[in-house]
């Protein structure tokens, strides 16, 4: 039976839109996932080491029939494809391609490898923000309250930089 899963996206390395576009579609192209709605990309300044340049975000809504292990297996596979080598990044720092499973159902999982929903999500103005746009009644599995509700419950002072001029659809991408 298929669960509806969201996933993050993000970029602040090379061609990031292009990133992006090829995350999404790889992601669509994997078997046992269907994406059913992609978010605005909008662009954010990092968090983590300051030398760094502004990254580009978005997330995806999708149905899948693979485990959280898998799904989580299979958006590493990709960040791979893109030039993400984790051994040698540092905590926070500039990347290719991120991609981070949010929730995945009402499935709570704890372990080393592996945390759904993501422990950091509640707090990220970033994935919070195009969450909302696809998927703003989603309930976080844990904390039992919306992704809109979660947004806007963020103190002031954590809400990202957003430059509107990079802002734009990848809602293609969903077909």
């Amino acid at each position: 039976m298929a669960e509806t899963a969201y996933i993050a996206l993000g970029s602040n390395l090379g061609d990031r839109l292009a990133a992006i576009e090829s995350a999404v579609r790889s992601l669509r192209a994997t078997p046992g996932v269907t994406i059913t709605t992609v978010s605005e990309v909008v662009e954010s300044k990092p968090i983590g080491p300051a030398c760094q340049n502004d990254y580009l975000n978005a997330a995806v809504r999708l149905e899948t029939t693979l485990s959280p292990r898998r799904l989580l297996q299979r958006c590493q596979e990709i960040e791979a494809e893109h030039g993400r080598n984790r051994a040698e990044e540092r905590r926070w720092g500039p990347r290719p391609l991120d991609l981070d499973l949010l929730m995945c159902g009402e499935s709570v999982i704890d372990e080393p490898d592996l945390t759904v929903p993501h422990p950091l999500m509640h707090k990220r103005d970033f994935v919070l923000r195009p969450l909302a746009q696809i998927a703003p009644g989603a309930l976080h599995p844990v904390l039992k309250v919306t992704v809109e509700s979660l947004l806007s419950s963020l103190p002031a002072e954590t809400a990202m930089e957003y430059a509107p001029d990079v802002s734009c659809s990848l809602g293609w991408l969903s077909r």
